[in-house]
């Protein structure tokens, strides 16, 4: 999934959890705490990292989890971790090539009851009633939830402030495979362009700045 990305990227993908994924000590006592399910998750996103790292030439290293549970890159790096039930992804880019990359992935499956009411602005809820409905479509409130997670990713490292899910007004285009958001907060950031796709029943989509 995550070849959609620009070749400087470098990515690392798993489609379940690894039973042999290795933990720095450091990394271990971090998840030590966690249940079974969510180390084991937490390992293979490291392996993730550790294989896209190697793709750019860097030895593996731990990578621990910093403020609001993101990965302290090692310097350098910029970088960004999802995953979701059945995926498991990492992506990882030379701070020279990119300033920042964020990417998300979700079940391609329609968002609960009221969350969409929640995330989305007007515009949007009404983007997502005029976008096709045919059989084929990704379910596309989840879609606009995962990009407004990608947006995250990608503007908090930069600019440090969090933000919610009504800073951004996501416009998705249902042919081009892509989406812009248009940031509606002060920062470093006007606006992001961004990808997706949807493979095996999943929904992935990536910002690189």
């Amino acid at each position: 999934m995550l070849d959609i990305l620009p070749d400087m990227v470098a990515t690392a993908e798993e489609f379940g959890d690894l039973a042999d994924a290795y933990l720095f000590p450091e990394e271990a006592a971090t998840a030590a705490r966690a249940v079974e399910g969510r180390r084991r998750e937490f390992a293979t996103g490291r392996a993730c990292i550790r294989r896209a790292l190697g793709r750019l030439g860097l030895p593996p290293v731990p990578v621990l989890p910093g403020e609001r549970g993101a990965p302290v890159w090692p310097d350098g790096i910029v970088g960004s971790l999802t995953h979701c039930a059945g995926y498991r992804g990492a992506a990882v880019v030379r701070r020279d090539d990119a300033l920042t990359i964020g990417i998300d992935a979700e079940p391609d499956a329609p968002l609960p009851d009221g969350v969409a009411e929640a995330v989305a602005l007007d515009a949007e809820l009404k983007m997502l009633a005029a976008l096709p409905a045919h059989p084929a479509a990704p379910n596309w409130d989840r879609l606009l939830f995962s990009a407004k997670e990608s947006v995250y990713k990608a503007w908090y490292p930069v600019a440090r402030v969090f933000i919610g899910f009504d800073a951004a007004r996501i416009e998705i285009d249902p042919d081009a495979g892509t989406f812009h958001a248009e940031l509606l907060v002060p920062g470093p950031f006007s606006g992001f362009t961004g990808l997706w796709r949807v493979q095996r029943g999943l929904l992935l989509t990536a910002i690189v700045v």
